[in-house]
This record gives C-alpha cells, structure tokens and sequence, in this order.
C-alpha cells in the first residue's frame, strides 16, 4: 500500500513548478498570491487524496483553478489612473520580456503552454485541465511557442 507524504514534503517537491505555472497564467505581480491560494486549498483537500493519485497534476489543477478566480477577479477591479483617455488606445506589450509576450498569448494557448512547458503535464491532461481533447491541447502548445517564436525572439533579435 503506497502511503502519501507528508503535505510538507509535497509543497517542498512541486512547489516550484507550482509557481511558475501561477507567474505564466496570472502574471508575476499576481502569482504570490495564486502559489498562496493553490496550496492553502491544497491542504484542505490533501487528507482526502488517495495515495496513488498524481500529486503534480492535482496542484497543476488547483492551481489552474486559483488562476482562473485571480483573473476574473482582476478584471472587475478598477484600474486608477490620473487621467480618462478620450479613447482606449492599443494595448502594447513588453516584448524585452518573455513573461510579457506569454501575457499576450491567447488564453487556451498561454494555459496549454504552461501547463505543458513549465509543468511538465501531459497533454492528456492538459486537455482535461482546459477542455478539449489531448490533440487540440497539443496544437494550443504548438501555436502558442510559434507565437512566442516570432513575437519575443524576433523582437529581441535571435533566431529560433
């Protein structure tokens, strides 16, 4: 019978990749607070995990979850500001940094390469994290690396 760790351990061992799964979704001014959120709820649930399940994919889910409420929440907040433009202007993005240019992905891409890329899930369940099939997740990660590949390297100069 396999026993589970303690919940110390488990926060010390995905911690990290719990983290950078929160600063690619939420940004890193908000991904303190979602790493914060993901294992509070975490803790709560973890006596009632079976021993077997895979711990990664559970926080990866949690956290997605975490995201997801930082998001909404983020977008009901008011914006101060010392001025009201006539007319919103176009948004424009920080291409000196590759955490700006993940912000600019669309949604199902930016999650399906940090689910993939930085959290190492497959994309069986990446699919199972954002709906869809493991296909459409895989083609979600490719389009969002091409993106990534022509917007931020070609901005900084590189070659891919």
């Amino acid at each position: 019978m396999r026993v589970k760790p303690p919940f110390e351990t488990v926060v010390r061992d995905h911690g990290g990749s719990v983290f950078r799964v929160c600063c690619a979704i939420v940004g890193a001014h908000d991904a303190d607070d979602a790493w914060s959120e993901t294992f509070l709820a975490a803790l709560k649930a973890y006596p009632d995990l079976p021993a077997d399940a895979n711990l990664e994919a559970w926080l990866v889910t949690i956290a997605h979850h975490k995201a997801v409420d930082i998001t909404r929440a983020r977008a009901r907040r008011a914006v101060p500001t010392d001025t009201v433009p006539e007319c919103p202007g176009p948004r424009t993005a920080d291409f000196d940094d590759l955490a700006a240019a993940v912000e600019e992905l669309p949604p199902k891409q930016k999650h399906a390469v940090a689910y993939h890329y930085l959290a190492g899930l497959p994309y069986s369940e990446v699919a199972g994290l954002l709906g869809g099939t493991a296909a459409a997740a895989r083609r979600a990660a490719s389009d969002g690396i091409a993106t990534l590949r022509r917007t931020y390297l070609d901005m900084r100069g590189d070659t891919p």
